[in-house]
């Protein structure tokens, strides 16, 4: 049996990064969290009010030898605006910036590859600010965040659906 791996992403609100990655084969979990700061566990009005330093992010688990760490970064990228380091789509502020957490060198280099493929693309017009960081203490969220968009899926669809994001995604990576 093949060893799980983690991925780690911020992405704007964590919501909205889940459903993206949980439909993969070989994507064994997503769970919605904060990571990157320095308040100890964490509770989502602690990051919202933004001075604890954390990220929105989600924690991945999966299986490498069915989905490539590759093929989940490229996923991370058709999520977001990466040219953005103010936040993503409605959700203003530094926990919801967007940033790929690594967990060894390996990952580390394949999140700047990717990143370098990307700027050299051409398909945006401003410098890509996704930063890299190395993985921090990731803190699950309350209950309530997990599997958001199945647990209460119109309110899921509602607030998605005021972000801007799928217009975005539409237009940068479905043409």
């Amino acid at each position: 049996m093949t060893e799980l791996k983690k991925a780690t992403f911020a992405g704007g609100c964590f919501w909205c990064m889940v459903k993206p990655f949980d439909q993969w084969d070989g994507v064994h979990g997503v769970v919605s969290g904060y990571t990157g700061g320095h308040l100890e566990n964490p509770t989502y009005e602690d990051v919202k009010k933004g001075d604890s330093g954390h990220y929105e992010a989600v924690e991945i688990t999966y299986d490498p030898s069915i989905i490539a760490y590759k093929e989940i970064l490229k996923i991370f990228w058709q999520q977001i605006d990466p040219t953005d380091d103010g936040g993503q789509f409605q959700d203003r502020g530094d926990s919801y910036r967007a940033a790929i957490f690594y967990h060894d060198n390996k990952q580390q280099g394949a999140a700047e590859v990717s990143k370098q493929e990307l700027e050299q693309s051409g398909k945006f017009p401003k410098p890509i600010v996704t930063q890299i960081l190395p993985v921090a203490v990731f803190y699950p969220a309350e209950e309530y965040h997990q599997d958001f968009y199945i647990k209460n899926e119109q309110e899921y669809k509602e607030d998605r659906a005021r972000s801007g994001r799928d217009e975005f995604i539409e237009a940068v990576w479905e043409k």
